[in-house]
């Protein structure tokens, strides 16, 4: 099993240039929170859709293909990116083509014959947002050192938890609140939603800034082949694939393990406020102040468990916080009530951040040098070969029961698989924590 340089593990990197990579997560809030969850998704489907069923169909019609699309070209482009020494720019590129998408929707007016095109919008910057995340989760290993890699992913997750609640803040109370929020936007064609999503890609791109200037490119690879079609990318990614699991064969195990976890602690955020309102009766206007809270718990957890990964390793971690989510799922299985919802409903979100900082780290740990970004490919793919798996045993649940309590049960199925999955993986060695 391969480990980073020597070099890397007694060469300390600067607080600066780990402050400008952690501002990429922050700026990402501004896709995944504001546009993707919480604001112009609910306007396309609300607003644009006239709340009509067809329009929700619609949207999962569109994130799915969207996520179909990742799955094919995430590992090639990351593969790609490291061996010419551009995984920097790769993240800066589509990162760009987001704030694009992003300021596209300005033009999506609050009518239906605008439903497709914000949609297309939306499922387009999907594909931009998770491929710049590719291989800017490559890049964890430019920003940190064995010893602290847990406490520099860590702060990377938490600084996208904060900056997703300073976001909604400002979009809530400054342009959507009331009568166009505290700046007494006009309503009309959706006016103030559109003016947020100028001001989400305003925030994504000056967040990226930092990057940009701070953090150094990784240097081609000297031994690097002669650039390949599709076609040939493939025929190498499932060759280097079958050699990685002849080699490690437990680096492929986890990638399927994670890919089941990862799925249901998606499904955590995706049904969390429908099943706030519709089954522990948490008023529609307090959603958000919830969301707010449930940011702050996860980023919390996400920059105590990065310390405590540097420590113990990061597999204790994800097991750990996997425990957590199924001993407080339960709990919510048999409780009600608002007030049981925001004590064991906060609780479970402090475990998504230490599990997803976690299974960064100890993909990258398991990477071979310089080849984190194809790696980083294969992980975003494996997880979207899976991303159906909870929201449909969400819906068989709920379904069979009749009650959208019991569709818990199918999160927890998802999230209990990924646990056994991992339990026999072998975790990646580590280092002592810096002092």
């Amino acid at each position: 099993m391969s480990t980073p340089p020597a070099a890397d593990a007694v060469t300390p990197v600067s607080r600066g240039r780990i402050l400008a990579w952690g501002f990429w997560d922050w700026g990402s809030a501004a896709f995944n929170a504001v546009i993707l969850t919480f604001v112009f998704s609910v306007y396309l489907t609300d607003g644009v859709g006239d709340g009509r069923p067809e329009a929700g169909a619609a949207l999962g019609y569109a994130v799915g293909g969207a996520g179909l699309v990742i799955a094919l070209l995430a590992p090639v482009i990351g593969q790609r990116a490291d061996s010419a020494g551009r995984r920097k720019m790769s993240t800066l590129v589509w990162t760009a083509l987001t704030v694009v998408t992003m300021v596209a929707m300005f033009w999506v007016r609050d009518d239906y014959s605008y439903l497709w095109f914000g949609l297309v919008l939306l499922a387009v910057g999907s594909v931009f947002a998770e491929l710049a995340q590719v291989s800017y989760n490559a890049m964890l290993t430019q920003v940190s050192t064995p010893a602290n890699m847990g406490r520099v992913s860590g702060f990377g997750w938490a600084m996208g938890y904060f900056g997703g609640i300073v976001l909604l803040l400002v979009a809530y109370y400054g342009f959507i609140s009331g009568d166009g929020g505290l700046l007494g936007l006009p309503t009309d064609d959706g006016f103030p939603v559109r003016v947020v999503a100028l001001v989400a890609a305003g925030w994504f791109l000056v967040s990226a800034l930092p990057l940009a200037l701070a953090v150094p490119e990784i240097p081609a690879d000297p031994d690097r082949a002669p650039r390949l079609g599709v076609v040939g990318s493939y025929r190498k990614l499932f060759a280097d694939l079958a050699a990685i699991y002849r080699r490690r064969p437990h680096t492929v195990w986890f990638l399927a393990a994670s890919a089941l976890f990862r799925d249901g602690l998606n499904a955590v955020f995706t049904f969390g406020a429908i099943l706030a309102v519709a089954v522990y009766g948490i008023g529609a206007a307090d959603v958000l102040i919830f969301g707010v809270a449930a940011n702050v718990m996860s980023a919390l957890g996400a920059l105590v468990g990065g310390r405590l990964e540097d420590r113990v390793g990061p597999k204790p971690v994800i097991v750990g916080s996997l425990l957590g989510m199924l001993v407080t799922g339960v709990v919510l299985l048999f409780v009600s009530g608002p007030t049981m919802f925001w004590v064991f409903g906060l609780l479970l979100t402090l475990f998504p951040g230490p599990a997803q900082s976690s299974s960064r780290t100890f993909l990258a740990r398991l990477a071979e040098p310089g080849r984190e970004g194809e790696l980083f490919g294969m992980y975003a793919t494996t997880g979207r070969a899976v991303s159906f798996l909870a929201p449909a045993l969400f819906g068989v649940f709920t379904s069979i029961f009749g009650a959208q309590r019991a569709g818990i049960v199918g999160i927890l199925l998802v999230l209990g698989a990924g646990l056994v999955a991992l339990w026999p993986v072998q975790p990646p060695p580590h280092a002592a924590a810096e002092k």
